[in-house]
C-alpha cells in the first residue's frame, strides 16, 4: 500500500508523449505564432510613433584648459583625462541655461525638461571626439536642433570653461530612417511569444489530463496490479464488434438471398 501511495503522489512526465502531444497540434501553434505576429506588427505600426535620430560630431581641443580655480592640461595620449573633458562638456550642454537658450534659437515648444530627454552625447570611441544626438518624431526638427546645439555650444563653453576649444567637425543631417521602432524585431517578437504560449497551454492541458487512453499507461504506472479487462472503443466498426451482438449488413443480406434461393 505503501508503495501504491507514493506512486501515485508522483508525476511522472513522458518526454515522448509530451513531444507527440506538441508536434499533434502544430497547426494551432503555427496559427497562434502567425496571430501574434500580425498583432505585434498592426501594434508597432499603428500605435507606436516612429522616432528619428540626428547627430552633430564635435572635437574637444587637447589644450591648457582650467575650470574654475583648477587648471589641467591633456595630451593626444591621455584619452582617460579627454573623457573627463568631454564628461564636462556634456554636463554643459544639459545645463537648464544652456537649454534654454536653444530653445529660443530653435524658436521650440519643447520645456527644458521635454528638450533635456530627447539628447545624449558621449565620447566617440573613447576619444576627444564627442557626439551629440537627438531624438524626435519629426525628423527636420530633430537634425534643427542638433544643427542649433553644434552652434551654441561652444560659445557656451568658452564662456565657463578658460581654455577650451570645441570645434564643429561634422554637422548633423536630416535621417532618412526610423530609428525605432523595428517592425521586423517587433514582428519576430510577437510570432516566438505566441509560439511559446501555445506551446505552454497544450502542455498544460496534457499534464492535466487525468484520462487513460492506452493499457500501456496503465501497465507502466502500476506494474504491481493485475490488468484484468479493458473495454473496447465501441465507436470503431470492425470484426470484433459482431462479438457483442452486432451483424454486418452484407453477411444479412447473403443470408436472407439464401433463403430465397431455396424456395
Amino acid at each position: 500500500m505503501g508503495n501504491n501511495e507514493n506512486r501515485s503522489d508522483e508525476i511522472e512526465i513522458d518526454l515522448w508523449e509530451l513531444t507527440k502531444a506538441l508536434l499533434k497540434k502544430w497547426w494551432l501553434i503555427l496559427l497562434a505564432g502567425i496571430t501574434c505576429a500580425a498583432l505585434a506588427f498592426g501594434y508597432t505600426l499603428l500605435m507606436i510613433t516612429p522616432l528619428y535620430q540626428s547627430s552633430a560630431l564635435l572635437y574637444v581641443n587637447n589644450s591648457d584648459i582650467s575650470v574654475g580655480s583648477t587648471s589641467f592640461s591633456i595630451s593626444s595620449s591621455d584619452l582617460s583625462a579627454a573623457q573627463k573633458l568631454v564628461d564636462t562638456y556634456v554636463v554643459i550642454l544639459k545645463s537648464r541655461t544652456s537649454l534654454n537658450e536653444v530653445i529660443r534659437e530653435a524658436e521650440l515648444d519643447y520645456t527644458y525638461e521635454e528638450l533635456r530627454e530627447k539628447i545624449s552625447a558621449a565620447a566617440v570611441n573613447s576619444t576627444e571626439v564627442f557626439e551629440i544626438t537627438v531624438t524626435d518624431k519629426d525628423p527636420e526638427l530633430a537634425e534643427k536642433i542638433a544643427n542649433t546645439i553644434a552652434r551654441i555650444l561652444p560659445d557656451k563653453i568658452a564662456d565657463i570653461v578658460v581654455g577650451s576649444d570645441v570645434r564643429i567637425v561634422d554637422y548633423a543631417v536630416v535621417p532618412s530612417h526610423r530609428f525605432s521602432p523595428s517592425y521586423t524585431k517587433n514582428t519576430a517578437i510577437g510570432a516566438i511569444l505566441g509560439i511559446v504560449l501555445s506551446g505552454a497551454v497544450i502542455i498544460g492541458v496534457y499534464l492535466l489530463d487525468e484520462n487513460i487512453r492506452s493499457e500501456e499507461y496503465l501497465t507502466q504506472t502500476y506494474p504491481d496490479i493485475p490488468l484484468l479487462a479493458v473495454i473496447p472503443d465501441m465507436s470503431v466498426k470492425s470484426q470484433r464488434a459482431g462479438y457483442y451482438g452486432y451483424q454486418a449488413p452484407s453477411t444479412a443480406k447473403k443470408k436472407s438471398r439464401g433463403n430465397r434461393n431455396g424456395k
